[in-house]
């Protein structure tokens, strides 16, 4: 058994983890990871039929799962899974918010599409905070928790065309971070993974990044798991800690790169299976971008 397994498994004995989003992508493979490892797996997703697929493939593995379907854009959907898992178990000791939506669009493209920035924030981040709001409580009387957000790269790089996506993310780490400072003596840790990009579902109606190097959903799993195991405050890749960095210190320089970068790429097409133009601008912009990258990877994540 690796080294991380045997950690793993030494921190998820019998342990309640809630996973959102885990009908499908990281979400999946991370429950999977869990079941594994002797954790109590509690799925969260809208489908009922893909939840108890894994549920029984969990089991059939020899783990424990119980799925629980909700909508989490809905409040009354999200009321009631965190009743019925508090009423089943008792307590949550981690919860790892994963679900969420991504929206691609400019703002010039958005002018009349406010119903993207409503839809994405009440997913991506007012569903996860009221799941925070629902198991919070338990995690400060018991005394230890951990609560982890996946949250993406693009905010610490400012990734143009995903102002709906990025803002609902954004919110998530702000209100985190503020969380992280009030439950410091409470025993409750709080882990935000800024993903690189992961060859998931969600991706696939952004063709383009098919060009761009990815990750898959087990590598990014593997992240997580590494951050139940240590438990550091954030886990973010070399590039995305380089923008973020370069952007405190020369914001216009980097507006003036990713602008470069917005003006290279095309809005995507309506239709999911339409494949964006990349141009020769473009293309080389992609080879560069895989290069950087390439060599960042080879450092690895950093945990703080």
């Amino acid at each position: 058994m690796r080294t991380e397994d045997r950690a793993l498994r030494e921190r998820m004995s019998g342990k309640a983890v809630v996973v959102t989003g885990a009908s499908s992508g990281i979400g999946e493979a991370l429950a999977e990871r869990l079941g594994e490892a002797g954790a109590k797996v509690l799925l969260v997703a809208r489908s009922a039929d893909k939840l108890d697929e894994m549920k029984r493939a969990i089991e059939a593995s020899g783990g424990v799962a119980f799925a629980y379907a909700a909508d989490l854009s809905s409040a009354e959907d999200t009321r009631r899974a965190v009743e019925a898992i508090l009423a089943d178990h008792g307590q949550v000791d981690i919860l790892v918010n994963n679900a969420g939506i991504s929206i691609r669009g400019s703002v010039a493209k958005s002018y009349d599409r406010l119903h993207d920035f409503e839809r994405t924030l009440a997913l991506n981040f007012l569903g996860a905070v009221r799941l925070i709001m629902g198991f919070l409580p338990g995690m400060r009387a018991q005394k230890q928790g951990q609560i982890i957000n996946v949250s993406t790269v693009g905010v610490q790089v400012n990734a143009p065309r995903y102002g709906a996506y990025i803002a609902s993310k954004a919110a998530l780490d702000a209100f985190s971070r503020v969380l992280a400072v009030e439950v410091l003596k409470d025993g409750v840790k709080v882990t935000t993974f800024y993903m690189p990009l992961v060859k998931t579902p969600m991706m696939e109606s952004t063709t383009i990044y098919q060009s761009f190097p990815m990750r898959n959903a087990n590598q990014a799993a593997d992240l997580i798991v590494e951050g139940i195991v240590h438990q550091p405050k954030r886990v973010a890749i070399p590039v995305g800690n380089l923008f973020e960095f370069a952007y405190g210190v020369a914001p216009k320089a980097i507006d003036r790169v990713l602008n470069a970068a917005y003006q290279l790429y095309p809005e995507s097409g309506d239709k999911k299976d339409q494949r964006d133009p990349v141009s020769r601008d473009a293309a080389m912009f992609q080879r560069v971008f895989k290069a950087v990258t390439r060599r960042a990877r080879r450092r690895g994540p950093g945990r703080q």
